[in-house]
């Protein structure tokens, strides 16, 4: 008996341990069928295969559309090309990841197609506004955006040099009426922020369901040197400089090209809003050339902002749409690198202004008297380096001789002034800062001579701005004589 029961004992203990090791076994089995199921394989790829962000590559980007000068009528072919409808959200919803690169996921264009330019008119009243034959879609970026839609889009240039996308947010109200497309732009310099709030502004406080006609707001166009807090892009160039751009030029060139060819050239009328640069400070002003009719109208229906006439510099926004046919004025108000709460304000006065004066909107009432029109303006410099403090405020009326304010060195604190030539009004300034020799201090627009106008008069002259004198609250000062005249002026431009 005890012989058997040994001779048992190995045996339980045996088949003990065999059914331990299968369960054990059994165990790790579903330990690997779990590791399965969370850990996803990685891809197979070619490691010189082009570097593709996780949100893929924005609209419009995978095939750059062959560049067009102006808005064109489009063809019973591209009538018939079919792209995806844009989703209609509220602008104020949060951004997704995918929202962030596109509204929609979409093929891109053959061809950039846009609506059918419209014709301006002139109202019985005096009002600018615009025949359309019935309210469309919108084609932009590669989406159709319904009428009575608001939703987001994105542009993107290029790549960086690690091949990722960086989409630039376009917003975008379609009305449920036809109407102009508006375009607003801001922060094409990188540094100037009151363009971006005022962008926000206007609009988040459309309605579609209640709009003639499409708005199209890019905050921030120069997105690189928005990061940056930089006028200039990363290689230093001006953006707006570069425009209408070239597709096969420098980096700025390009990136022109994109956004004039898939945003602007969309559009029947833009304004492009600005703010002084490198430390001085603007009057709310807008600028536009004043030999163009159109344009003339367009800066009626800001209300109470101060007209500076300007072609604008070759390279601008403003100039570059202008010669596409495209009616456009820059909207300057404020400093750079600052929100300026008053500057802010009286833009977005302006622009819903024009919304009412284009028939695209009718609650919001008109604002103010028209503000005097400057034809000409000239930049009073330092002759000295030093500290400048400034003796007159932003927006005042002086005459030939007064003081405009001080430089002083500060080690021998020697002290210089600077007067105005002129008579005229401080568009723009200076703040107070240290400045080098020929410093650009303040900016004195100049109502000049009949003698000195000439197309330019002529277009005014139909509707005077105003008949009441010149020297009171809110109008321009009396204008020079011709013996104040001076031989050269120059225009500050965007």
């Amino acid at each position: 008996m005890i012989l058997r029961l040994s001779q048992a004992r190995p045996r339980r203990l045996l088949s003990l341990a065999l059914f331990l090791t299968s369960t054990q076994a059994a165990a790790l089995n579903e330990g690997d069928k779990e590791q399965e199921q969370v850990v996803p394989k990685a891809e197979n790829l070619q490691l010189d295969q082009p570097v593709i962000s996780e949100l893929g590559p924005p609209t419009g980007t995978e095939d750059r559309a062959e560049p067009v000068a102006a808005p064109v009528e489009s063809s019973e072919s591209e009538e018939q090309q079919t792209l995806p409808k844009a989703e209609n959200l509220q602008l104020d919803q949060p951004i997704s990841e995918l929202d962030a690169t596109s509204s929609t996921k979409k093929e891109p264009e053959a061809k950039p197609t846009v609506e059918p330019a419209t014709q301006a008119r002139e109202t019985s009243s005096g009002s600018l506004s615009i025949e359309v034959e019935k309210a469309k879609p919108l084609r932009l970026l590669g989406a159709e955006v319904p009428p009575a839609t608001s939703t987001r889009l994105a542009w993107s240039p290029s790549q960086h040099f690690e091949g990722v996308y960086s989409p630039t947010a376009v917003l975008v109200v379609n009305g449920a009426k036809p109407g102009p497309v508006l375009c607003l732009t801001a922060a094409v310099h990188g540094d100037e922020l009151n363009g971006v709030e005022t962008v926000r502004r206007v609009m988040y406080d459309l309605d579609a369901e209640q709009l003639n006609g499409a708005v199209i707001g890019v905050p921030i166009v120069n997105l690189q040197g928005f990061h940056r807090s930089s006028r200039y892009l990363t290689d230093r160039r001006d953006l707006n400089r570069h425009f209408p751009g070239d597709p096969n030029g420098s980096s700025a060139s390009r990136i022109a090209n994109s956004f004039f060819h898939e945003v602007i050239s969309h559009c029947n009328a833009v304004v492009d809003l600005h703010t002084g640069s490198f430390y001085r400070t603007n009057l709310p002003q807008l600028r536009g050339d004043l030999s163009n009719p159109k344009i003339v109208k367009m800066t009626k229906g800001f209300g109470s902002t101060v007209v500076l006439h300007s072609a604008g510099a070759k390279g601008t926004l403003r100039r570059a749409a202008v010669e596409a046919g495209i009616p456009t004025v820059t909207l300057e108000a404020g400093a750079p690198m600052v929100l300026d709460e008053r500057s802010v304000s009286h833009s977005v006065k302006g622009i819903r202004t024009l919304l009412n004066q284009l028939g695209m909107v009718s609650k919001f009432r008109l604002w103010g008297d028209p503000e005097p029109v400057y034809y000409n303006s000239t930049w009073q410099r330092s002759s000295n380096g030093g500290i400048i403090f400034s003796e007159v405020q932003l927006g005042e009326f002086v005459r030939k001789g007064d003081l405009l304010g001080t430089v002083t060195n500060p080690i021998t604190n020697v002290r210089t002034e600077i007067r105005s030539e002129h008579n005229g009004r401080v568009l723009g300034m200076a703040l107070d800062q240290v400045v080098q020799p020929g410093f650009a201090a303040y900016h004195i627009g100049i109502q000049a001579p009949q003698e000195q106008i000439s197309r330019p008069q002529e277009v005014v002259a139909e509707e005077p701005i105003s008949e009441k004198p010149p020297v009171q609250a809110g109008k321009a000062v009396t204008a020079p004589s011709s013996t104040d005249t001076p031989a050269e002026l120059q225009i500050e431009d965007d």
